[in-house]
């Protein structure tokens, strides 16, 4: 079953966060991921807002996981670690 990889980022270091997004597209894509929204306009409903939302789905929850667990993912993850603040869930979609 697919699932979706959600991701809410707020960014403090634009140049690092470049090298991020230019290194974490492939990798993402080398596992399968297809972007549903990369930083788009958004409305926030409810909650904390943050400035920068992703979606991604992947064909299942394993290959999410495989996906952030994988050399090529955590180099790119290296580069938003201090540059920026996110949070990352992956769940799986109704089938």
């Amino acid at each position: 079953m697919s699932a979706l990889w959600i991701a809410n980022i707020s960014v403090s270091d634009p140049v690092a966060f470049a090298e991020y997004s230019k290194r974490a597209g492939p990798a993402i894509a080398k596992h399968g991921g297809v972007f549903l929204a990369r930083g788009g306009a958004f409305e926030q409903l409810e909650g904390r807002e943050w400035p920068r939302n992703v979606v991604v789905r992947f064909e299942s929850i394993e290959a999410a996981r495989n996906c952030y667990h994988s050399e090529e993912y955590q180099e790119a993850i290296s580069y938003a670690r201090g540059a920026s603040e996110r949070q990352l869930v992956v769940v799986e979609e109704l089938s």
